[in-house]
């Protein structure tokens, strides 16, 4: 059996790849040890499993209720940085940002059978044993999560030093509001998706297309961002901006490039409470 840090870092990835907060699965982890020490462990024959299994159902119950209460439209993860050399967590198998906020197209059931069949290579047969239904509505509840993602898997793996380069000059471009650049940096189905949380409001939580990106990104650095420092980071193993002001994260900014170098995505974290943990 594990000591405790070996399984808080082995179960994580489980519970944040379902639920996107840190605190979230933490308190899911708690509890699942706290229940776990009670229990006789002599009876249980793989404590691993077991824990996982536990790990993966409290995370979904509690996915559904935050689904239920959720106020925003869009609700982006906490962001997680993914280029630390030791980490309490298995960075590995936290999944890209990109492929995180896709998967919010999925029912919870659905993000839980993709999760454990694509992220932790598992088979029909133990995902319908943790998950407790059949081996064929495992495949069948896969089937209608692919195809529900339309199979648009990005390909971002990690963050590169030509990634680095491009966001340099990106922020060159936003601080001089050299438009003509921008329209070559920015693909035509380009999108921004701002979070803010409960306690502060955002220009736009969805701003789609090139001109209207360009004018809120400029306008948001502006008014807004242009006396903050920025530093280029990596996040959920793609490339971000981080704006401070000081020591406190103002904004975290995570970007999907297409294989052509193109930005198709900025994901603007401004909440907060999400950016505490940075």
């Amino acid at each position: 059996m594990d000591d405790l840090n070996t399984l808080n870092k082995k179960l994580f990835p489980y519970a944040y790849n379902i639920l996107g907060n840190i605190d979230d699965c933490q308190d899911v982890i708690q509890d699942v040890l706290i229940k776990f020490n009670a229990k006789e462990v002599s009876s249980i024959s793989n404590p691993n499993a077991y824990l996982i299994k536990s790990v993966i159902n409290q995370a979904i119950n509690l996915k559904k209720k935050n689904d239920r209460e959720r106020q925003q439209k869009i609700v982006l993860p906490e962001p997680i940085v993914t280029n630390q050399g030791e980490s309490k967590i298995e960075l590995d198998e936290i999944l890209n940002y990109s492929m995180f906020v896709l998967l919010d197209t999925l029912n919870t059931k659905e993000r839980a059978v993709f999760l454990l069949k694509e992220a932790f290579d598992y088979e029909h047969d133990e995902i319908a044993e943790i998950l407790e239904i059949s081996v064929e509505n495992s495949r069948q509840i896969l089937t209608r999560a692919k195809k529900k993602l339309k199979l648009r898997k990005p390909e971002i793996a990690t963050s590169s030093a030509k990634d680095r380069k491009y966001l340099e000059k990106y922020v060159s471009a936003i601080r001089k509001g050299d438009v003509k650049t921008l329209e070559q940096m920015l693909s035509d189905e380009v999108q921004v998706l701002a979070d803010a949380g409960n306690k502060l409001q955002v220009i736009a939580e969805l701003t789609s297309g090139i001109d209207n990106t360009i004018k809120l990104m400029t306008y948001v650095y502006e008014n807004h961002q242009k006396d903050l420092e920025i530093k280029i980071e990596e996040i959920n193993h793609q490339s971000a901006l981080l704006f401070y002001r000081g020591t406190t994260l103002i904004n975290c900014q995570i970007f999907e490039l297409n294989p052509y170098g193109k930005i198709t995505s900025i994901f603007s974290v401004v909440d907060p409470d999400k950016l505490m943990k940075i």
